[in-house]
């Protein structure tokens, strides 16, 4: 786990679990590494919209994101679509590969939008911001991890 979120971790007492293991870059690859680490598996996805407005969106691993339904939800008009290379690093300090919610501990202007379904869920798993290892977090956890970041963050029902 990077320094800087460990450390942020630690200042805002957030309890966690890691788990490490081999590099994955997709959800497919870490489908076997999920079996022994409790908790929903998610994924986060970051868009941008013609505006120029960021958006982290954290969901459940297997599910697929319907984007006119976000749009729908955000009244958006225009395009959404993924952030490049560069904006995910300038926005969120992460790389593709490792996109994770700890990310936004570096944003002051990406909005969070977390899937109630991830929202319910009594334990989530997610990247440290690297890919070597897994944060089980429970919600109460989650819950204090969000309230500590000076980004906006929404629930928001994907499957409706």
């Amino acid at each position: 786990m990077e320094k800087a979120l460990q450390d942020y971790l630690k200042t805002h007492k957030i309890e966690y679990k890691e788990h490490k293991h081999p590099a994955v870059f997709t959800v497919e690859q870490s489908k076997e590494i999920k079996l022994h680490i409790p908790g929903m598996h998610t994924k986060n996805l970051f868009l941008k919209d013609e505006k120029g407005n960021f958006y982290l969106v954290c969901m459940n691993a297997h599910k697929r994101l319907d984007i006119k339904s976000l749009k729908k939800k955000l009244s958006l008009t225009g395009k959404l679509h993924f952030g490049s290379e560069e904006e995910l690093k300038q926005q969120l300090n992460l790389t593709p590969g490792s996109v994770s919610i700890f990310g936004m501990i570096y944003s002051k202007n990406v909005l969070l939008l977390i899937d109630k379904e991830v929202w319910d869920a009594p334990i989530i798993g997610s990247h440290p911001n690297i890919n070597t290892s897994t944060l089980e977090i429970p919600h109460q956890e989650l819950e204090k991890f969000l309230n500590s970041l000076k980004s906006k963050y929404q629930i928001i029902n994907l499957d409706e």
